[in-house]
């Protein structure tokens, strides 16, 4: 798929592209507050605000509706810049298009429905608007993938992902996981695809914004989707992950923009780092394999003497001591944790398939 970079579709814009504004366009006044302040900061090109806000459960602030886009022409037409809104249906899509928004991005909630995109992806056929795709809620690359291909198909090319974390069930300092692998798959699998970060979404807390916004620039994102309030503790929705366009200015004139690459010294050295991971990853997949045999080893052991494929209490003492061995290595308990879960799901996968091959012989 050839994708068009955001300096095809957004004029005048460079790395980092930001697109701001409040989570919830609550009134005329404060869109224009917020449009006017943020088009005083020169990376803003695009002002955002939901208008459709579809609650968890019914009965609180759903958004202003049709009336909302009249607002948003109007920030366009005062300060120039471009106006973005979330779209959950075909009649949204209308809505805007004949309301003259810019630019269109599909949330979190819609993308993990592949129906719903379908319709969406079929409404937009033939407008070659751009349109920006966050990640579905749950961690799966294929679904948020096969959302940009449905654009994609329908003739969009000017589309871009947006990187919002993911639904997390244990507590942890964010609102929603970042799980970087993720975003980060995706831009090797679709190469030339823009990708934003929201760092408010994944933060959940407007103060791990710099930090969260500056790791998306260190991994390569073009840019950044900030919620933008002029009075955010008191915003209708989402209140504290939304900063001021002044603390915007603030992120956005701290953050280190860090070269792709470097002099040839600098390569020649970081070649000859990246060919010691290179043997040690031989060596990982060399010993992985050596492992896996010695588990179909045991699978056959254990038919032989009718043993049951798994040993709880063992795999129990194994773990315990497995993490134990790692935290004194300095390693991430919570990444040795996911990695002995896999293994040991290969290992329990291939004594299986022992136990199958041997029942049918």
């Amino acid at each position: 798929m050839d994708f068009q970079p955001f300096h095809n579709w957004i004029p005048g814009s460079s790395r980092p592209l930001v697109v701001a504004g409040p989570c919830s366009a609550e009134s005329e006044v404060q869109v224009m507050q917020t449009a006017r302040a943020l088009a005083q900061i020169p990376a803003v090109k695009v002002f955002r605000a939901g208008i459709w806000k579809p609650r968890t459960r019914p009965g609180q602030f759903e958004g202003v509706g049709t009336a909302g886009l009249v607002w948003l022409r109007q920030v366009k037409e005062e300060t120039g810049l471009l106006t973005t809104v979330e779209v959950a249906k075909p009649s949204h899509v209308t809505e805007a298009l004949n309301h003259g928004i810019d630019i269109l991005w599909i949330g979190a909630r819609t993308v993990v429905n592949p129906f719903s995109m379908q319709e969406l992806a079929e409404a937009l056929a033939g407008t070659d608007i751009p349109v920006m795709v966050k990640n579905p809620v749950n961690p799966d690359l294929k679904l948020w993938m096969g959302a940009i291909e449905r654009l994609f198909k329908t003739g969009i090319t000017r589309i871009a992902a947006v990187h919002r974390g993911f639904y997390q069930a244990e507590k942890t300092q964010y609102r929603n996981a970042p799980l970087w692998e993720i975003p980060i798959e995706l831009m090797r699998q679709m190469p030339g695809l823009p990708v934003l970060c929201d760092p408010s979404h994944i933060s959940g807390n407007r103060t791990l914004i710099p930090r969260i916004s500056q790791q998306a620039m260190d991994l390569e994102m073009d840019g950044l989707m900030v919620e933008t309030h002029p009075d955010p503790d008191k915003a209708w929705t989402d209140a504290v992950q939304q900063v001021t366009p002044e603390t915007l200015g603030n992120i956005l004139g701290n953050l280190i923009l860090r070269e792709k690459k470097g002099s040839h010294e600098f390569e020649r050295n970081l070649e000859q780092l990246r060919h010691e991971i290179d043997l040690i990853d031989y060596e990982m997949i060399r010993l992985l394999a050596k492992r896996m045999n010695i588990a179909e080893e045991m699978g056959q052991y254990k038919y032989s003497h009718n043993i049951t494929i798994l040993q709880l209490e063992r795999w129990k003492e194994l773990f315990a001591d497995r993490i134990k061995k790692g935290s004194k290595a300095g390693l991430d308990t919570r990444f040795l944790a996911a990695l002995l879960r896999l293994v040991h799901e290969q290992s329990i996968q291939i004594q299986t398939n022992v136990m199958n091959r041997r029942e049918e012989e």
